[in-house]
């Protein structure tokens, strides 16, 4: 869990990778691509509170799909704030867009979840010896259907029957 600091807070390069869990080399990387500017004390990086603010968001964008160059934007925006009704509505096109995905991502984990615990349920009445229960049944088979429909179009082959 990241920790809140105070805004005059400074960081060495070392402190923000292991911090983050990030190498040296990604924070040189958005460093260069202009999304956090660390000050200079010799050759040394200095990292300020608002580095580190944006280091996090720039982590967390990419957690949930974002491009680089579209949580670059997204930074930029925050600290600009424009007014040009253009700019503004085209800002919310991606964000209504991203939130589309993100919601039809949570409802395939939420599904990919239920379908593995049903797997989990059989397998651990399997290695009980016990009959699973025509539920957890239903749901392999479910789970099977699922599973065979969504490989026969990466393999090209129908699993479904045989002739």
């Amino acid at each position: 869990m990241v920790k809140p600091v105070s805004p005059d807070t400074e960081f060495s390069i070392r402190e923000l990778a292991k911090e983050f869990d990030v190498t040296p080399r990604t924070l040189r990387f958005y460093e260069q691509k202009g999304m956090i500017s660390p000050t200079r004390r010799g050759a040394a990086r200095v990292y300020s509170a608002e580095d580190r603010a944006r280091l996090e968001l720039i982590l967390r964008g990419k957690r949930v799909g974002f491009a680089l160059d579209e949580i670059k934007e997204m930074l930029d925006l925050r600290f600009t704030m424009s007014r040009d009704p253009d700019v503004l509505a085209a800002t919310i096109g991606r964000f209504e867009s991203r939130i589309r995905v993100l919601e039809q991502q949570r409802e395939d984990v939420e599904r990919a979840l239920e379908e593995m615990n049903a797997g989990l349920d059989w397998l651990n009445a399997r290695l009980n010896e016990n009959e699973p229960s025509e539920e957890i049944k239903r749901r392999a088979r479910a789970f099977e259907a699922l599973a065979t429909a969504r490989l026969d179009p990466w393999t090209g082959l129908s699993t479904g029957t045989t002739d």
